[in-house]
């Protein structure tokens, strides 16, 4: 049988009595405590929005043009070719 962590932290938060209203039917619906219920929904939305941060999301004419610069990389100015070669002279060409 799965050991409970220990629960040492509290945090507090004051809501409107409406939305505590919803939150203690929510949590009746799926027998738990609205201490349970509210920090379950707060992790699992914690850990979205985490999730999310590591998402680029760009439109579609975006996306073309990205995968065409990939495919198709443009010539690089004469200020980069020197500063590559000048960095192959420096540490060597890999």
């Amino acid at each position: 049988m799965p050991t409970e962590p220990i629960r040492t932290s509290r945090i507090e938060a004051r809501i409107a009595p409406d939305v505590l209203a919803v939150v203690k039917r929510a949590a009746e619906l799926q027998g738990r405590s609205v201490s349970d219920f509210v920090v379950t929904a707060a992790q699992e939305a914690a850990y979205r929005t985490i999730e999310e941060t590591g998402i680029i999301r760009i439109s579609a004419e975006d996306q073309r043009r990205f995968v065409d610069l990939l495919l198709n990389p443009s010539t690089p100015p004469p200020a980069l070719v020197r500063a590559k070669e000048a960095h192959d002279q420096l540490f060597g060409s890999q």
